[in-house]
């Protein structure tokens, strides 16, 4: 059973617009908002209506900076609305030259190498932001052939569908929101794919089953809490991609994960956001 929802537009207009927007991205982020769309003069974020708590909005310390002119306003988008909204915004997308990913209404693309189709509903994942695209990116410089993988915070099912057309086997995909599982299981269908394993829940489902390659696009706190995690279902030698957080993000990221035998191999960055790549060191004994 899914619970449906409507969700709050949250529009800020801030000046300067940078490092303005970055910054009440993040902070937005830290109180609950799920995702972020950037038009020319604002950012609109979105939360669930029954997480949306105003007061939380306005003790935020960009908010009562004196460096910035802020003015924000919100409105309900009902859930039936919500498709619509996307639709009238959604355009294909072209990554890295060779993953082409679009919405059913879409045409074609036969020139790609990856053509992925997805529906975002409600959910994070179209590559239009950065972090999703730097994800595809990070995945287009690893061969993923018959490697088992994770995807952590799946949203749309997008970096899980891409790694079945790379070749990888045993894919498992999770997000502990609702709208995303669902999501994932009717992308799956839309692009023919039957044999990737959604899971509505969260890291604390992680178990005994191992993986090569654990992509993980969600969130700096989330990742900061759940890097242990990650690495303890890491196989020797693996790969473990993150994004979801700023540049200046990338030396705590770095820290949290050299903890858990994880090393820093390298990162892609896009407007100020971070996809970083490492490694799971092997001991010798």
């Amino acid at each position: 059973y899914i619970k449906y929802m409507n969700y709050i537009e949250l529009e800020c207009k801030i000046i300067p617009e940078f490092p303005g927007k970055e910054i009440i991205t993040a902070q937005l982020a830290d109180i609950g908002f799920e995702s972020f769309v950037e038009s020319d003069n604002a950012i609109f974020a979105y939360i669930p209506e029954n997480n949306f708590n105003e007061n939380e909005i306005l003790k935020l310390p960009v908010l009562n900076s004196e460096h910035f002119k802020i003015s924000i306003n919100h409105k309900l988008i009902k859930e039936q609305n919500w498709n619509k909204a996307w639709e009238s915004n959604y355009e294909p997308v072209l990554i890295a030259g060779k993953c082409f990913i679009r919405a059913p209404f879409h045409p074609p693309n036969k020139n790609s190498e990856y053509e992925i189709i997805i529906e975002p509903q409600m959910s994070f994942g179209t590559a239009h932001h950065e972090t999703t695209s730097l994800m595809i990116e990070m995945m287009m410089n690893e061969s993923l052939k018959q490697k088992s993988i994770l995807d952590m915070g799946c949203g749309t099912g997008i970096l899980a569908i891409l790694s079945y057309k790379m070749e990888a086997e045993n894919i498992t995909a999770i997000d502990n929101d609702e709208w995303a599982y669902k999501n994932t299981l009717d992308n799956l269908n839309k692009n023919n794919i039957p044999c990737i394993k959604v899971l509505h829940g969260d890291a604390n489902l992680l178990g005994f089953e191992k993986y090569d390659i654990i992509l993980a696009n969600i969130n700096r706190n989330i990742l900061l809490n759940d890097i242990s995690k990650y690495s303890s279902v890491l196989n020797n030698n693996g790969i473990l991609v993150m994004s979801g957080f700023y540049k200046r993000d990338l030396e705590m990221i770095k820290a949290e994960a050299e903890k858990f035998h994880l090393e820093f191999e390298n990162y892609l960055l896009k407007n100020n956001w971070v996809a970083a790549k490492f490694i799971k060191i092997t001991f010798n004994i």
